[in-house]
C-alpha cells in the first residue's frame, strides 16, 4: 500500500527531472560507442596511411632499402617514362585491367540473368560458378598452368582432334591472353553474385508489364532491368577495374612476367625493383604511379556509372 509520503516524494522527483530536462549520457557512455574501434583505426593509420606517406617520400629518393639515401627529386618518375620496358608494363597492365573489366562483367551479368529465376537447379549452378572465387589466386593459377602446359590437358585435347600443340605460356602473343582468361574465370562468380543482388530488387511486375506492352527481351533489359541495377553495375565495374590494375598473383604464378616481358605488369615491376633489384626508391615511385593510375581510373569509372538522377542534379 503506497503511503502519502511516497507519493509526495515521487512527485517531487518527477518535478526535479522535468526541470532538469532530458537526461544526457555521461562522457564515459559516449566513449563506449567508439573506443572499441580505436585499435583498428590506429592499425589502419600505421599500416595504410603512414606507410603510404613514407612510400611517397621515398619515391623521390635513391634509397636501396638499407642505409642512407639522397633526395633526387623527380628523377625516378622521369626514368619510368623513359624506360621502354616500363612503358610496356603499363600497356600490359591497361590491357589486363580493361579486358578483365569487360569480360568479367559481361559473363558475370549473363550468368546472373540466366540463373536469376526459373531454373530449379539454379542454386546448385550458382554454387558451381562461385566456387573458384573461394580458391586462392595462386592455387588457381598453378592449376591453369598445368592446363596450359605444352604436354597438358589442353594440348592433349588439341592432339586428339587433329590439331598441333601450342606453346600457350611461352608465346608472347598468347601468354597475356592466358593470364586474362585465368583472371576472368576465377572472378565471374563474384560478379555474378553482385548482379544477382541487384536483380533481386527488380520487381517481376515491371518486367511482366513491359512484356505485355510488347517489349522484347533486349528492350526489357535495356529500359527496365539495367536502370534498376545501376548500383550493382557501379560496384562490379569498380571492383574489377581496381583488381585488374593491380594484378600480381596470376602473373607471378603463370609466367613470372615472361616470355621476354610480354606479361610484365606494373605491380610485378614494383615488387622486382624494390625487393629483387634493391632499388626501393624507384620501386616506390612505380607504386605511386600505379596508385595514382588506380585513383584516376576509379574516379572516372564512378563518374561514368553513377546514377542518372545524380547526373541531372
Amino acid at each position: 500500500m503506497v503511503t502519502q509520503t511516497e507519493v509526495v516524494t515521487t512527485a517531487g522527483a518527477r518535478g526535479r527531472d522535468a526541470k532538469r530536462g532530458p537526461r544526457t549520457k555521461s562522457h564515459h557512455v559516449r566513449l563506449g560507442s567508439w573506443w572499441w574501434a580505436l585499435p583498428a583505426l590506429v592499425l589502419m593509420l600505421i599500416v595504410i596511411y603512414a606507410s603510404t606517406v613514407a612510400g611517397g617520400f621515398f619515391a623521390f629518393t635513391n634509397w636501396s632499402g638499407v642505409g642512407g639515401f639522397d633526395f633526387i627529386g623527380i628523377q625516378n618518375f622521369v626514368k619510368i617514362f623513359q624506360t621502354p620496358e616500363l612503358v610496356g608494363s603499363l600497356r600490359n597492365t591497361l590491357f589486363l585491367a580493361f579486358g578483365f573489366l569487360v569480360f568479367t562483367n559481361v559473363f558475370g551479368l549473363l550468368f546472373a540473368l540466366a540463373l536469376n529465376r526459373g531454373l530449379k537447379s539454379r542454386y546448385i549452378l550458382r554454387t558451381l560458378v562461385f566456387m573458384p572465387v573461394v580458391v586462392s589466386p595462386i592455387a588457381v593459377s598453378y592449376i591453369w598452368k598445368f592446363i596450359f602446359d605444352y604436354n597438358g590437358p589442353l594440348n592433349q585435347f588439341l592432339v586428339a582432334i587433329g590439331q598441333p600443340k601450342v606453346n600457350w605460356l611461352a608465346s608472347p602473343g598468347l601468354a597475356l591472353w592466358c593470364v586474362l582468361i585465368v583472371m576472368v574465370w576465377q572472378n565471374i562468380g563474384f560478379i555474378m553474385v553482385t548482379y544477382l543482388a541487384g536483380l533481386a530488387t527488380v520487381p517481376v511486375e515491371l518486367e511482366e508489364a513491359a512484356a505485355l506492352d510488347g517489349a522484347g527481351v533486349f528492350r526489357r533489359f535495356r529500359y527496365v532491368v539495367l536502370p534498376m541495377i545501376q548500383p550493382s553495375v557501379a560496384i562490379a565495374t569498380t571492383l574489377t577495374l581496381v583488381q585488374g590494375l593491380r594484378v600480381f598473383d596470376q602473373v607471378v604464378a603463370l609466367t613470372a612476367g615472361g616470355p621476354a616481358g610480354a606479361t610484365q605488369t606494373l605491380a610485378l615491376e614494383v615488387y622486382q625493383e624494390a625487393f629483387t633489384y634493391q632499388q626501393f626508391g624507384f620501386g616506390a615511385a612505380l607504386a605511386l604511379v600505379l596508385s595514382l593510375l588506380i585513383l584516376v581510373f576509379s574516379i572516372a569509372q564512378q563518374w561514368a556509372t553513377r546514377d542518372r538522377s545524380e547526373k541531372e542534379a
